[in-house]
C-alpha cells in the first residue's frame, strides 16, 4: 500500500501531517513530494522541522507557483513510484499539478478538501477547486455543504464526508504552541488586547486594493501583529505606529498568536476557520469565502476592502453566544485513511 502525497504551501504542510500520522499507524507507505511552491525557510522547512513531518522524498526546488512547471516532475515520481493514489490538497496550483500529472500518469486521485465553493471564479483557488473535483477518483469532503455541491456539480468520483483535517492539525499542535511559542512576549502584547493580521492572496496584494485595506488597519486602535507573507512585505507601506509589520511567524508561533488575539483579520480560508475553532472573531478581507458556514454563525464577518466596512467590523466583532460545531471532530484523518484503504478501517 503506498500514496504519493502533494504539498507545495504553507497550508498544506499542516493538513498533511495528521494524515501522515494516520498512514503510518495504518501501515500505508507514505512518499511524500514537496513542490517547492512556498520555498521561503519560513514559510516550508519550518514545517517539517517543527512539526516533525518526516523530508520529502521529492523536493521539486521549482521556487515558482506555475503548475505546469510542476506537473512534470510529478508525473515522474508517480510514474517512479506507481503508488495506489495521489493524494492532493486544498486549492493551490500545486494542488492542481498534482491533479494534472495524476490524470496523465493514470493513477487515482484523491482530493482533501474537496467541494469546498466561494462562487468567486475570478479566484485561481476556484479555478482550481473546480478542476481538481472533476478529476478525482475520490472526493474527501469536509461536510455536507460540500457532498451538496459535489452531488449538484455531478462529479465522476466517490463522494466521502471525512471532516477537516485542519481541526485533527489543531488539536495535536495548539497545545504545543500553547506551551512552547513566547511569541507573545517577542512581541509585546497581551491575552486579548490585540488584533492579528495575515494577507498574502494575490488579489490582495496588489497595490491600489493593499492601500485600501492599510487605510483600514491604520484607522484601528489596538495592538496589531501583522506577520507579512513575503509577496505582502515588498509591496506594503504607510503602516501606522500601532501596527507591527513581522515576518513570516511558524505555526506555532501563529497557531498561540490567533487563539489569544481579540480578533483577526484574514484573507486565509485556514485561519478562518482556526478562528472559529479558537473561539476569536473573524474580519475576512474578501469579497467571498468557501468557508460560508462561519459567516452563516455570526463568527466572521466579510468587509472585502472597504476601509470604513472594515473599522466597523473590528470594533463590532464579537462571537456568537452559540456556536454549532462545524467541520468535524478531529478524526478526519482517520477517516481518510479509511477513505483511501476500506479493509484499514
Amino acid at each position: 500500500m503506498k500514496v504519493l502525497s502533494v504539498v507545495g504551501n504553507r497550508p498544506q504542510f499542516i493538513k498533511s501531517a495528521p494524515v501522515s500520522l494516520a498512514l503510518r499507524d495504518a501501515g500505508v507507505d507514505e512518499v511524500v513530494l514537496h513542490t517547492g511552491q512556498h520555498y521561503d525557510a519560513e514559510l516550508s522547512q519550518v514545517f517539517f522541522d517543527e512539526l516533525g513531518l518526516a523530508e520529502p522524498a521529492y523536493s521539486l526546488d521549482l521556487h515558482s507557483a506555475d503548475p505546469e512547471a510542476m506537473r512534470p516532475g510529478i508525473l515522474g515520481a508517480l510514474e517512479r513510484e506507481t503508488p495506489d493514489w495521489a493524494l492532493v490538497y486544498g486549492d493551490t496550483n500545486s494542488t492542481a499539478a498534482g491533479g494534472r500529472a495524476a490524470a496523465e500518469a493514470e493513477v487515482p486521485l484523491a482530493h482533501v478538501e474537496a467541494g469546498l465553493r466561494s462562487g468567486d471564479l475570478s479566484m485561481p483557488e476556484e479555478r482550481n477547486r473546480i478542476e481538481v473535483d472533476h478529476l478525482a477518483q475520490l472526493l474527501l469532503a469536509p461536510d455536507e455543504r460540500s457532498r451538496a455541491t459535489l452531488q449538484a456539480e455531478a462529479v465522476p468520483g466517490r463522494i466521502d464526508v471525512v471532516g477537516d483535517v485542519m481541526r485533527d492539525a489543531l488539536d495535536l499542535f495548539a497545545p504545543i504552541a500553547s506551551s512552547r511559542s513566547s511569541v507573545l512576549e517577542r512581541f509585546g502584547v497581551q491575552p486579548g488586547r490585540y488584533l492579528v493580521c495575515t494577507i498574502h492572496r494575490e488579489a490582495n496584494v496588489r497595490p491600489e486594493r493593499l492601500h485600501r485595506l492599510v487605510e483600514g488597519l491604520n484607522r484601528l486602535d489596538e495592538p496589531l501583529v501583522f506577520p507579512a507573507h513575503p509577496r505582502t512585505a515588498s509591496v506594503v507601506s504607510g503602516l501606522g505606529p500601532h501596527v507591527r509589520l513581522v515576518p513570516p511567524v511558524g505555526y506555532l508561533d501563529l497557531a498561540a498568536l490567533a487563539s489569544q488575539a481579540r480578533v483577526i483579520l484574514t484573507d486565509s480560508g485556514g485561519l478562518q476557520k482556526e478562528a472559529y475553532w479558537y473561539g476569536v472573531p473573524c474580519v475576512t478581507l474578501r469579497q467571498s469565502t468557501e468557508w460560508v458556514d462561519t459567516v452563516e454563525a455570526g463568527a466572521n464577518v466579510l468587509v472585502d476592502a472597504d476601509p470604513d466596512a472594515l473599522e466597523r467590523a473590528v470594533a463590532d466583532a464579537r462571537m456568537p453566544d452559540e456556536r454549532p460545531e462545524l467541520y468535524g471532530d478531529g478524526q478526519a484523518a482517520g477517516r481518510v485513511v479509511a477513505a483511501l484503504y476500506p479493509s484499514r478501517a
